[in-house]
């Protein structure tokens, strides 16, 4: 059976969202890895519809952009100072082409749950019933505010009443409206023109196109929906995060069951544009965030936040933070690592504990063990960071680069002042600051020449109990004024 496609897809987006109590549009506040609308943006384009248009008003300038950005092909709707979801459904369509024809879907931009799946199911009954209309439906115990279907003696849908205007009787209907509708494109043209405001809350009301459509004789039809997670909108921070909780525990339950291990599903967070190899192994407080994507085996966690990251096949990453980074295959990261943007980890290779990198490209089997900051470097393969080693990349004004040959040994406690260049198979000895280049083979030694100064401590802090320790310890002449110094060999 082919898949039916609608002509076009119209979201609804103007709303303000006053219970949100928030500076940003309802519709731009995130579960998931997307905005709420990003969610209903991602479920139309599923249907394979030619055309999607979305309705916005409330900080157009924030809301249009946003969609812009993240399908430039969406047409912008914008709502005038009529209000109500029927002024904002023919706001939709006049954007789109005047001889449109065929089915048209209209969903909200505040139900994140709502899938593709559900929408294609919804257009293939509409087509297959002949209706002019048909309109998504759950059973909700406590319907709370939501519009109640009213059927007639038959089954079938006579209208949708809104709470505010339904009487006590059509209150107690458990049956609602979840604002999700297929339309055939005519009849929704014709029936808008003849919707007004004449109701409780002075809005042009979608709903009265169903009553319009059954009193032209047309049929009006319900498509049930089980799951009544997908018709459920946001409304206030409480639904915001209610739903975040769910769609979360719905991605560990889809990766489980593709064969990842999530030892606890309910301290990790999952977003959906994240994906995994068989055999993943995730513990407990670990976030994978953005478009994350997770070789075949790899361990990750516990306590561990991937962002926009690409983890290799066997890699393991635990008690770190990774941003828009590269870590390969075989590779290992943490503990207390912070990966920033830029950074690539090469195959078996190392970056340890309590070290930063920032736009460092880091060969294959190279080792940035401890203790490090590693920032605008390319180390090349095997190479090996001593610890404590501070890549100097910043001179006030501007960011150099410093480049670290394949299979160079860098000593621990090293500063390398960037822009600078050690060769292949060179030595940097502990301790040492370089600001100048290292050939192949070299030793680079830059550090001041050790002095040890006699009877220091019996001038400068007699009677304290480093003196006494000195004196136990069998310093010889302890009590001399006679300065001198003893010179050590730079056994670097």
């Amino acid at each position: 059976m082919s898949t039916p496609r609608p002509a076009a897809v119209i979201i609804l987006a103007a709303g303000e969202g006053t219970r949100m109590k928030s500076d940003t549009p309802k519709v731009l506040h995130r579960i998931g890895g997307r905005s709420l609308v990003g969610h209903a943006i991602a479920a139309a384009r599923e249907v394979g519809a030619e055309h999607l248009s979305v309705v916005v008003r409330h900080k157009r300038e924030l809301v249009a952009p946003h969609v812009t950005e993240i399908d430039p092909a969406a047409l912008i709707a914008d709502q005038d100072e009529v209000k109500g979801t029927g002024r904002a459904t023919e706001c939709g369509l006049d954007v789109l082409p005047a001889d449109l024809t065929g089915t048209v879907l209209v969903t909200m931009g505040d139900v994140p749950l709502l899938t593709g799946e559900t929408l294609v199911a919804l257009t293939r009954e509409h087509e297959s019933t002949g209706a002019a209309v048909t309109v998504v439906t759950s059973q909700l115990d406590d319907a709370l505010s939501y519009g109640r279907i009213v059927r007639d003696a038959d089954g079938s849908v006579e209208r949708i009443v809104e709470f505010k205007d339904a009487t006590e009787e059509e209150k107690a209907i458990t049956e609602i409206n979840s604002g999700i509708y297929a339309f055939d494109v005519a009849v929704l043209r014709e029936a808008l023109a003849q919707v007004t405001t004449d109701n409780a809350q002075g809005e042009k009301y979608l709903t009265d196109v169903l009553g319009i459509a059954r009193a032209a004789g047309r049929r009006v039809s319900a498509h049930l929906l089980e799951d009544l997670w997908q018709t459920e909108g946001i409304n206030d921070r409480v639904q915001l995060a209610r739903l975040g909780a769910e769609l979360n525990r719905r991605m560990c339950e889809k990766w489980m069951r593709e064969g990842v291990t999530i030892v606890d599903p309910a301290s990790t967070w999952i977003d959906v544009d994240a994906t995994f190899g068989r055999d993943v192994t995730i513990l407990p407080g670990t976030q994978i965030l953005g478009p994350s994507v997770v070789g075949a085996r790899a361990v990750i966690g516990p306590e561990v936040t991937l962002e926009a990251t690409e983890v290799g096949e066997d890699a393991e990453v635990r008690r770190a933070e990774a941003h828009h980074a590269v870590i390969g295959a075989g590779a290992s990261v943490g503990p207390y690592s912070y990966l920033r943007p830029g950074t690539e980890l090469g195959a078996g290779g190392k970056i340890g504990g309590f070290v930063e990198t920032k736009n460092a490209k880091i060969g294959d089997g190279a080792k940035v063990p401890h203790l490090t900051y590693c920032g605008d470097a390319v180390i090349g393969e095997g190479a090996n960071i001593g610890a404590g080693t501070i890549f100097a990349n910043y001179d006030g004004v501007t960011k150099g680069q410093t480049v670290v040959g394949a299979q160079s040994f860098v000593g621990s406690q090293s500063v390398l002042v960037a822009p600078v260049s050690i060769a292949d198979g060179a030595y940097v000895a502990a301790g040492s600051t370089i600001t100048g280049e290292v050939g192949p083979g070299q030793l680079a030694v830059a550090r001041g020449k050790q002095r040890n100064i006699d009877h220091w401590v019996a001038r400068r802090r007699a009677g304290t109990k480093t003196d006494e320790a000195a004196r136990a310890a069998g310093y010889a002449d302890a009590g001399s004024t006679t300065q001198g110094t003893t010179d050590t060999k730079d056994n670097a």
